[in-house]
């Protein structure tokens, strides 16, 4: 049995449709994934052992201008891509994770069935508090729509089921922290601070955490694991060459980073966030100000309101407030009060509950 995985253009949209998959593949099923020829997807899909097929496909705007045209001309060749493709994969079901890839492949998906070639389930997962717009355009055509609150957007109401943010299998049973430090580099007898900027790295947060390393800020007892984006690392490995910080461009697994983190600054993604959730990880959140309807920022809000993180802005970072946020974090009864209330989120295993919905929508569309 074939399923089909569409997502892409960051590790958010990448990373859950892969633990998707790997908990399907030990059920015996095949996935396939489709994304787009020169985003992320052309690495992190193969690295994780599935294929990758690439079609067309651009951002949705909103105004009609040249870059109008070309988004539509560009989604419709996609879309008659995604319906060779589906034909030829004959998938039983279609999931989309997110990014602008998964609007030719579920158009494709609800074409193919209206015509009566294709039968099984379409679901969408949408772990933001705020979905962006491609989401909310393709809520219509799916059968159900699955995410990490309590309350979903109204236009998924009848569709929406709380399901969590799968995390991959490498995250769910971390290695022995003093295994996991020595083997990064850092020293056992010290906290560290674990900095990330999602998989496109972030130059606010590096640029931030650079000038407070450089002004003597981190506090006594802490040490810092710097992970900057590939694009960051040449500039902010300069800037810390005589700190006694270790920096990594990018981690594909970030197992030994988690294991050794008594404290995560990050931005606001919500594979992030249910990655923070699933081990329980206490945060201080800088929502990416530029991310589709402020997504970030309801997730990064939502996480505050649990008591298990502190929310810092752009322009919090940019006018010096790290050093005090993080000096008053590090202290030992708000941090012990934010790692107890985040370990409070776990909840139920997103991974049971999304296979059991699967199985659920296909036992409905298989039906007389």
């Amino acid at each position: 049995m074939t399923v089909v995985f569409a997502g892409g253009g960051t590790g958010g949209h990448l990373y859950p449709a892969i633990a998707i998959a790997d908990a399907l593949r030990s059920r015996g099923v095949t996935p396939e994934f489709v994304g787009s020829a020169d985003r992320l997807e052309t690495t992190i899909v193969p690295n994780a052992g599935y294929p990758l097929h690439a079609i067309a496909s651009r951002p949705l705007v909103r105004r009609v201008s040249p870059e109008f045209v070309r988004t539509i001309v560009a989604n419709a060749a996609g879309m008659l891509q995604s319906v060779r493709l589906l034909r030829r994969l004959a998938p039983r079901a279609v999931i989309a994770t997110g990014g602008y890839v998964c609007f030719p492949v579920v158009a494709a998906a609800r074409t193919l069935r209206w015509l009566r070639l294709y039968r099984g389930p379409i679901a969408l997962f949408e772990p933001n508090a705020q979905p962006g717009l491609t989401n909310r355009l393709l809520a219509p055509l799916v059968d159900e729509v699955w995410g990490a609150f309590a309350e979903g957007d109204a236009r998924f109401t009848g569709k929406y089921v709380v399901t969590g943010v799968p995390v991959r299998s490498s995250l769910r049973v971390l290695p022995e922290r003093d295994e996991a430090v020595r083997r990064i580099g850092l020293l056992p007898e010290r906290k560290t601070l674990l900095v990330m900027g999602g998989s496109q790295g972030a130059r606010a947060i590096n640029d931030a955490v650079t000038a407070l390393i450089a002004s003597g800020g981190i506090p006594d007892g802490w040490q810092v694991l710097h992970v900057t984006g590939e694009r960051e690392y040449d500039r902010v490995r300069e800037r810390l060459a005589k700190a006694d910080t270790v920096v990594r461009p990018y981690l594909h697994d970030l197992s030994d980073a988690y294991a050794a983190a008594d404290l995560v600054l990050a931005r606001a993604g919500a594979s992030t966030l249910g990655e923070l959730a699933a081990l329980g990880k206490a945060a201080i959140l800088v929502p990416y100000p530029h991310a589709a309807e402020d997504h970030q920022a309801a997730n990064a809000a939502r996480f505050a309101a649990a008591g298990a993180a502190v929310v810092l802005t752009d322009r919090q970072l940019a006018a010096g407030q790290l050093r005090e946020t993080l000096a008053q974090t590090v202290d030992r009864a708000h941090l012990a009060a934010l790692q107890a209330a985040a370990a409070q989120l776990r909840g139920n295993d997103p991974i049971a509950t999304i296979v059991a919905r699967v199985e659920a929508l296909l036992s409905r569309m298989s039906g007389p």
